[in-house]
């Protein structure tokens, strides 16, 4: 009998791997409701949906292995992250999809988030003062207009699967909608600067290196808190404090 195995699990959703099949449970039914809608719409490689009984997502693996994960040593070769770049700007150039995504917030909105997320870093003893000033500074070039593109809105390097030197599939699209495509570039390369030309060269295209910093920066801000209070460790070796860190 195969083994379950707790992906991850927090208050607000779990994933289990049960064989080759994963379980997502989610009480937000509109979130499962969102990433069956963007999967069938992502012109990049996805999982297939098994079947669907809300609250639980089933959905097949996918072949490789991901390119890694925040905190840990990355994998794949160059070629490797740059056909992960490739992928994004296909998707990032796909038809937009009907709703807003994680990475669609309006800057007022964002800006206003972040503000009170840096008062409570400070006030609660969380991060020292410098750090978060710096780093609100920092995060303050991603506050600006930005062309809407299809956005899968979580796409940590964990989300992106790899046979070889090709994108085997792509997961996790609750968060997915329109957004801004570098809010996606930021993400995917958040604790590993040193494939970011990588990504660059895959993606094609000049991306303005300071917005990326800055959404590294803002992205890490307002995570630390909320991984704390879910039972993560912000803290850990290269995830999202050693970032912040990076900017001083």
């Amino acid at each position: 009998m195969d083994e379950v195995e707790v992906v991850v699990a927090h208050s607000e959703r779990a994933t289990l791997r049960v064989g080759d099949v994963f379980l997502k449970v989610d009480a937000d039914h509109s979130r499962i409701d969102a990433e069956v809608e963007a999967m069938s719409l992502a012109p990049v490689p996805t999982p297939e949906v098994l079947w669907r009984k809300p609250p639980v997502l089933a959905i097949a693996a996918l072949p490789g292995t991901t390119l890694g994960r925040l905190g840990g040593p990355s994998t794949g070769s160059p070629a490797a992250w740059a056909a992960a770049g490739a992928a994004i700007r296909k998707l990032h150039e796909a038809p937009l999809p009907p709703r807003p995504g994680r990475a669609g917030r309006s800057v007022v909105a964002l800006a206003a988030e972040l503000d009170g997320e840096c008062e409570l870093l400070v006030t609660n003893g969380l991060l020292p003062a410098d750090l978060v000033t710096r780093n609100r500074q920092v995060a303050e070039a991603a506050l600006r207009p930005w062309t809407p593109a299809f956005t899968h809105g979580d796409l940590q390097i964990a989300h992106v699967f790899v046979d070889g030197d090709e994108v085997t599939g792509i997961i996790d699209w609750s968060e997915a909608g329109q957004g801004d495509a570098l809010y996606d570039l930021a993400t995917f390369t958040l604790g590993h600067e040193e494939h970011l030309d990588d990504v660059i060269a895959g993606y094609g295209t000049d991306i303005d290196l300071d917005v990326i910093h800055a959404w590294w920066s803002l992205r890490s801000l307002l995570a630390v808190r909320w991984l704390i209070e879910h039972g993560f460790d912000p803290f850990a070796p290269g995830c999202e404090v050693d970032v912040l860190r990076s900017r001083m």
